[in-house]
């Protein structure tokens, strides 16, 4: 029977390019790489670059280093402003078109069974690996803290936004990749068994993952209901465990640690072949896309040149968006850069814009009550923040949402509610902070 939690909904999945097999994108002419946060450049302009070599120095908390995806020259390092508003520094690369390959990147000669924790750690964290289900927290960073408190290990294969199929595709065509991967991640967590969480429309990459584990104890694969946001982390454990996660702790605080496959992926290459994390596979897809593919790309691409890649647009776009369209983000401009976190790059024409014209309005149907995985009450979250009652909006679990967006999608009087939760969790925090500085009031109080 396959697992489930309460609450979601189901979403008309428009998997178009579940069928097309990655397809491998030659080099741009440019590509534009964006360091981590408080990280600096390990180059200089004018300098030459091989694929894989290192260009940006870690800088300390959620940075990780930077590499080149392709080989070139450096002909620019600048600072650009992210759709988030956010100004990030760039390396922008023109590529000599040959993919020279750095000669520091070497496969591991040392047996991973010879190897310290502390070492295995530092090559993924060498490596640049981020989560690359869209959360981009750094992957060492995070088997560090789940180290002695992670009893169960869980590869996210579920990838339940609609139109992406990425990660279906990598379990279809890369599941050696995904089953070693996972291997090397038990070793480096001290975890016996691991287990792949699959949601039950892809039953295709279940069995092909679950022949390559056939007779092993050490992996199982577990199958999920298609349904919305059970790809979340704190849903498939729930699902697996009916446990609940409160908001304030982290899954490994509950002996959980949960990683995309993808990432379960670059976490093999860097071992096996000494290959940072340099590039990714992203959906290409939507009514305004010719050909809607898989894609492995490399990191710095910009969205303009992957979109010309699959045969360009059909027709005139309404919308560029960065993700899934339940949690992605819009984007404004078509030369922001591919990064490590782009799950997706989908584009949408006027007619698939909502048809509503009337004032949004709460009809006190219950329907976003219903669907919320995380059990709250988003009509009166959002009520208390339009009224501009933050205190009543956090009593009532604003911080909890997950902001995957099944509460605006159900809601009959398109009530845009996700933003304005999301505008209360903003505020609450900016409380939450003044208020630490001015009496030391700790992250767990509640806004007063």
């Amino acid at each position: 029977m396959a697992l489930s939690f309460i609450g979601g909904l189901h979403i008309r999945g428009r998997k178009d390019a579940r069928r097309s097999e990655i397809e491998k994108m030659p080099s741009p002419s440019v590509v534009t790489i964006p360091l981590s946060l408080n990280s600096e450049p390990a180059v200089s302009v004018g300098d030459a670059v091989l694929r894989g070599q290192l260009i940006g120095f870690a800088g300390g908390g959620r940075s990780y280093p930077t590499h080149s995806s392709v080989s070139g020259t450096v002909t620019a390092i600048k600072e650009k402003t992210t759709p988030n508003g956010e100004a990030e520094k760039y390396i922008v690369i023109q590529s000599d078109g040959l993919d020279a390959i750095s000669p520091d990147v070497q496969p591991q000669t040392k047996r991973i069974s010879e190897m310290t924790t502390d070492e295995m750690i530092d090559i993924i964290f060498r490596a640049g690996i981020v989560g690359m289900g869209g959360g981009g927290y750094p992957t060492a960073q995070k088997v560090r803290a789940a180290l002695g408190k992670a009893t169960r290990l869980i590869i996210n294969g579920i990838e339940c936004e609609p139109y992406l199929t990425s990660n279906h595709r990598v379990m279809l065509e890369n599941s050696a990749a995904i089953i070693n991967g996972t291997k090397i991640l038990m070793k480096v967590l001290g975890i016996r068994q691991g287990e792949i969480a699959i949601a039950d429309n892809k039953l295709d990459a279940a069995n092909a993952l679950e022949r390559l584990a056939a007779g092993s104890e050490l992996i199982k694969i577990r199958i999920f209901k298609t349904k919305y946001p059970q790809g979340a982390e704190r849903q498939i454990i729930n699902a697996l465990t009916g446990k609940e996660i409160h908001v304030d702790k982290y899954p490994h605080d509950a002996g959980f640690v949960v990683f995309n496959v993808e990432t379960c992926v670059a976490v093999y290459n860097a071992f096996a072949h000494g290959m940072p994390l340099i590039e990714r596979v992203i959906t290409v897809s939507g009514d305004c896309i010719k050909e809607p593919k898989n894609v492995m790309v490399p990191i710095g691409t910009s969205y303009a040149a992957l979109i010309d890649f699959c045969g360009g647009f059909s027709k005139k776009p309404k919308r560029i968006i960065c993700g899934g369209p339940m949690m992605g983000v819009t984007q404004w401009d078509l030369q922001t850069s591919v990064t490590k976190t782009t799950t997706g790059v989908l584009a949408f024409s006027e007619e698939m814009e909502s048809r509503y014209n009337n004032p949004p309005v709460c009809i006190r149907c219950g329907r976003c009550i219903r669907v919320c995985p995380m059990h709250l009450m988003p009509n009166y979250i959002a009520m208390f923040t339009v009224r501009g009652d933050y205190i009543n909006a956090d009593k009532h679990g604003a911080l909890s949402c997950i902001e995957c967006g099944s509460c605006a999608y159900i809601c009959p009087g398109q009530v845009p509610l996700v933003a304005n939760i999301r505008t209360a969790k903003t505020r609450i925090l900016q409380k939450r902070k003044a208020g630490r500085k001015s009496d030391g009031m700790s992250d767990g109080n509640a806004v007063q």
